[in-house]
């Protein structure tokens, strides 16, 4: 039946995004983040879904005679430039044949990320999009946090099967990245769907208890850091303080003897192997990148490579962490690309901020602010770079910046807030 279910709700959608294409990145963002078919036993579990809504998405926009255009603005340039900085580096990996399979992974990946810039032109449909994310990925935050709270936090939570977020510590980062996204939607649903802001609020907690039940050690980190940036910008810190503080003690009291064990080996992480690992392969990284312009290409972490480059030749492990996976596949100018997206990002919510207070968009913008700092803080220990999220959230930003630019949001920020699924 799930088989059927799933398969009947893609196909089923085609009709609907060849009218209106920009349904199109909903259905393909919903399958991406939550890899519905993989929550199937049987034929459906294999299909290539994304693919079949991609290429529908793609005909879509030909035949669609409207008139469509991507915003043009320093990030997008800058972001130009770095797909094409990953392409030359690609060229010239150290395992051609291994950086191309990602390579094409990750293209895919932002070609329907430009076509969400393309075609999600209003504050109405980035509401569709932003539900569409937190639905997605809150399914198993939500689930997760059931599961800690029946097991008493004793077992680690687990993300949807063959996806980005499969392992652990990558559901509990895209948790608590989406967790400022429900409190956006939180803030935009009016007082009067009191059952909706009361499943807003229940998804908020129960996220939380996720991320925590999942043992990540940088999901710890990345929800102290946001705990202190909301404190930060809070308006009534005499409040959001201690509330924040008995929010964090009350967490974390729940948590079982093998939680506190595992976060505590964070304060002696030259006894920890995986720890270790990390630092052996980050100086692999920044002694590939000094050496090779290009770095050493996607899939580069290999026995081979590190006889070269590592400190431990022998103790082969992934970065874990966005910033060195970045400077061991792309080098140098890659790393400074890559950050210069996200500084920009940040500008443009700091743009949208100032110049549309009050309003929805600000409200985003501000949120969007709390999840990067979740994922740049929480990132830093976690192969993430590559992620749809992240870079869901800087074409937002970039949206946000422009709609409201060229006054395209100002009439939609006066009329009744969309309601989902309306």
């Amino acid at each position: 039946m799930r088989d059927l279910f799933v398969t009947a709700v893609i196909l089923g959608s085609i009709p609907y995004i060849i009218k209106r294409p920009w349904i199109g990145v909903l259905m393909w963002s919903w399958i991406s983040y939550m890899n519905p078919h993989r929550l199937t036993w049987g034929f459906a579990f294999d299909m290539p879904f994304a693919q079949i809504i991609a290429i529908v998405l793609v005909l879509a926009i030909v035949m669609d005679k409207s008139k469509k255009s991507i915003p043009t603005d320093t990030t997008v340039m800058i972001w130009g430039m770095f797909l094409f900085w990953i392409t030359v580096t690609s060229i010239f990996a150290m395992f051609p044949s291994s950086a191309w399979v990602l390579y094409g992974k990750v293209m895919k990946i932002q070609f329907v990320t430009f076509l969400t810039m393309l075609l999600i032109t209003d504050q109405k449909k980035i509401n569709y999009l932003i539900w569409i994310i937190v639905l997605s990925i809150g399914f198993f935050s939500v689930k997760g946090g059931v599961f800690t709270l029946v097991s008493g936090g004793g077992y680690r939570v687990w993300g949807p099967p063959g996806g980005y977020i499969e392992e652990n510590n990558s559901l509990a980062m895209a948790t608590l990245m989406i967790v400022p996204l429900m409190v956006y939607l939180f803030q935009i649903t009016p007082s009067e769907k009191k059952w909706l802001r009361y499943g807003i609020a229940g998804a908020i907690v129960l996220s939380l208890l996720s991320a925590l039940g999942s043992q990540s050690r940088g999901a710890l980190l990345a929800a102290l850091s946001v705990s202190g940036y909301f404190w930060l910008v809070s308006s009534r810190k005499l409040i959001t303080g201690p509330l924040l503080v008995f929010l964090v003690i009350l967490g974390i009291s729940f948590m079982p003897d093998s939680w506190h064990a595992r976060m505590e080996t964070i304060q002696h992480y030259e006894q920890d192997e995986s720890a270790m690992g990390r630092i052996n392969a980050w100086q692999y990284a920044i002694n590939v990148a000094s050496d090779r312009f290009t770095g050493g290409g996607m899939q580069s972490w290999k026995l081979e490579s590190f006889l070269i480059y590592a400190p431990n030749p022998e103790f082969v492990h992934a970065a874990h962490s966005i910033y060195f996976s970045i400077l061991g596949d792309h080098g140098w100018p890659g790393l400074l690309l890559f950050l210069l997206i996200i500084f920009m990002s940040w500008m443009n919510l700091n743009w949208v901020i100032g110049h549309c207070p009050e309003t929805d968009s600000a409200k985003l913008a501000k949120m969007i602010k709390v999840s990067l700092v979740a994922y740049c803080t929480g990132g830093a220990f976690l192969s993430l770079a590559y992620f749809d999220l992240p870079w869901h959230l800087y074409a937002i930003a970039v949206l946000l910046r422009h709609q409201n630019s060229n006054n395209g949001l100002v009439g939609a920020l006066n009329q009744p807030r969309p309601r989902f699924g309306h």
